[in-house]
C-alpha cells in the first residue's frame, strides 16, 4: 500500500482520513471524483485487492485466503532471518501451528544477549526531517497541534546531550530491505565505531533521488522507529553510506551489521515461552558418544596395526590430525557441535581411513613388483592420489548441495562433511606423506612391512 500512497500523492489525490478495519482499509476522499479516480489507481496496481466507492468513501478488502497465504509467508519469512542471525550454527527452528516459531539454542552463554538478537526487529529506514526540536510539544507547537497526516513524531537516541525528537516522512522510500551489505568498522575521522552498508541497484537509484532533492536538509536513519542517527545531506548519494553510532561500543556495531544483514521482520515478533532444559540428558549423551568414539578409534588403530603393521600406526596418528583439524575448523565457524554433526564427523573418519587404505595397497602393489621402498612410496602416493580426489570432491559437491538447500540440521551435517574432507586431503595427501619422509630419513629405514 506504500507505492500506492505515493501514487495519489502525484496524482494530488491524498485522501482527507484513512482507517484499518481487520482486512480491510477506508479511505475518505474530499469529493466522489477524486474517489473515483483514487479506485482506478488502487484496482490497477494490486488485482487481488476488492476495491467499493461509497461517494467519496473507498473500501479496499483483502480476500480472506490472501491474508492466510500472506501470514504464512511472514512466519516463513521470519524463519530464514533467524537462520540468517545465527550463522553457520547449527541451530533447530520449526514452525508450530499457524503463527509460532520454535528455536532451540543449545550450548548459549548468555540467554539474554541471544533473546536480543532473536527479537530486535531491525527495520531500517531513511526519512527526511522536516523540524526537530528537544520535545513532541514544542514541534506540534509550530504546527498548532495538528501533525500533518503523512508525517509522525519519532525519538531520537540519549547521546548525553538531551533527548531529541524529529519530525519525519510516516512512510520512507528506502528500507533496510534495498541493502546488499553492512559492515562494522572503526571510523578514522571519530575514531567511533560506525556501520557502512552498500545498497541494490534500486535502493541506489531510489537513494540518489531521495538525497539529490533534498540537499541541506537532515536525513534521519531510523531503527526500529528510533532515530539513531540524522546527519545533514551534503551531497547526493547513490550506493554507499555510513551510519556513525557515537558512544556506542564496536560490538554494538557488529550486531547491528549482522541484523541489517539478516534482514527485518515481515511481521512482528514476541517471546510466547521460555523454557531451559538441564544438562543431565546432553551430558549422559556426551559420555556414551565419547565412549563410542574411543571404542571406534580403538579398533580402528587394531585394524590398521593389524593389517599394515608400523605404516598402520603412522595412518592412526594422520586420522587424529584429521580430527584435530576438523575441530579446529568448526572452532573458526563458531559452529555448535551436534549430532548430525557428529555423523558428519564419523562420515569423514571413515573416509580419511579409506584415504589410507588406497595409498597403502598402491605401495604394496608397487613392492610385490620389486620398486624399491622410496620409490614404491611416492608411486602409490602419486597413483592414490587422483582416485582420492576423485571421491573427495564429488562427496565435497553432495555437501555444498546440502548446505545451500538444506536448513538447521543438515547444514550442520554438511559444514562438518565438507570441513571432514578438507582436512582428509590434507592429512592424506600432504601430512601422512611427509610423515612417511620424516620417519626414513631421520631412522634410514630401508624397509617396511605393509
Amino acid at each position: 500500500m506504500q507505492s500506492v500512497s505515493t501514487k495519489l500523492k502525484e496524482l494530488a489525490k491524498d485522501p482527507i482520513n484513512k482507517s484499518v478495519e481487520n482486512n480491510s482499509i477506508k479511505l475518505t476522499f474530499d469529493t466522489p471524483a477524486s474517489a473515483a479516480s483514487a479506485s482506478q489507481v488502487i484496482s490497477s496496481f494490486d488485482k487481488e485487492l476488492k476495491v467499493a466507492t461509497n461517494q467519496n468513501t473507498i473500501t479496499a478488502t483483502l480476500p480472506e485466503s490472501v491474508v492466510e497465504k500472506i501470514k504464512d509467508e511472514a512466519v516463513t519469512r521470519n524463519i530464514e532471518v533467524l537462520r540468517a542471525r545465527f550463522g553457520v550454527e547449527e541451530i533447530p527452528i520449526s514452525k508450530q501451528g499457524d503463527n509460532r516459531i520454535v528455536l532451540e539454542l543449545p550450548d548459549t552463554a548468555n540467554p539474554e544477549e541471544a533473546k536480543m538478537r532473536i527479537g530486535k526487529a531491525a527495520v531500517l529506514e531513511f526519512r527526511v526531517v522536516y523540524k526537530y526540536g528537544s520535545s513532541k510539544e514544542q514541534i506540534e507547537y509550530d504546527y498548532d497541534g495538528i501533525i500533518p497526516g503523512d508525517m509522525e513524531i519519532l525519538q531520537g537516541q540519549d547521546e548525553g546531550h538531551g533527548k531529541q525528537f524529529y519530525l519525519v516522512q510516516k512512510y520512507a522510500e528506502v528500507t533496510g530491505k534495498m541493502l546488499k551489505d553492512a559492515q562494522a568498522r572503526i571510523g578514522q575521522d571519530r575514531m567511533q565505531p560506525e556501520v557502512s552498508f552498500s545498497l541494490t541497484s534500486e535502493g541506489s537509484d531510489k537513494f540518489y533521488d531521495l538525497t539529490s532533492k533534498n540537499m541541506g536538509k537532515m536525513l534521519a536513519i531510523v531503527l526500529d522507529n528510533m532515530v539513531i542517527s540524522a546527519p545533514v545531506i551534503q551531497a547526493a548519494i547513490r550506493s554507499e553510506g555510513m551510519i556513525t553510532l557515537g558512544s556506542a561500543d564496536i560490538n554494538y556495531a557488529k550486531e547491528l551489521a549482522l541484523l541489517l544483514r539478516s534482514g527485518s521482520f515481515v511481521a512482528p515478533v514476541s517471546f510466547e515461552e521460555e523454557r531451559q532444559i538441564g544438562p543431565s540428558l546432553g551430558a549422559e549423551s556426551i559420555r556414551q558418544g565419547l565412549i563410542s568414539c574411543l571404542v571406534g578409534l580403538g579398533l580402528l588403530f587394531l585394524f590398521s596395526v593389524f593389517f599394515y603393521g608400523f605404516p598402520g600406526i603412522l595412518a592412526f596418528i594422520a586420522l587424529i590430525y584429521n580430527l584435530l583439524l576438523i575441530l579446529l575448523g568448526l572452532s573458526w565457524l563458531n559452529a555448535t557441535l551436534t549430532l548430525p554433526g557428529i555423523a558428519g564427523m564419523v562420515l569423514t573418519v571413515g573416509m580419511a581411513i579409506d584415504a589410507s587404505i588406497l595409498i597403502y595397497e598402491q605401495i604394496k602393489e608397487a613392492l610385490a613388483h620389486g620398486m624399491p621402498l622410496r620409490k614404491a612410496i611416492q608411486h602409490g602416493f602419486s597413483d592414490a592420489m587422483v582416485v582420492i580426489l576423485d571421491a573427495n570432491i564429488t562427496t565435497f559437491i553432495v555437501g555444498v548441495v546440502l548446505f545451500y538447500f538444506g536448513t538447521g540440521p543438515i547444514k550442520g551435517f554438511a559444514v562438518t562433511m565438507m570441513l571432514g574432507i578438507i582436512s582428509t586431503l590434507i592429512t592424506g595427501l600432504f601430512f601422512l606423506r611427509s610423515l612417511f619422509s620424516f620417519i626414513l630419513n631421520t631412522f634410514n629405514i630401508q624397509k617396511l612391512k605393509f
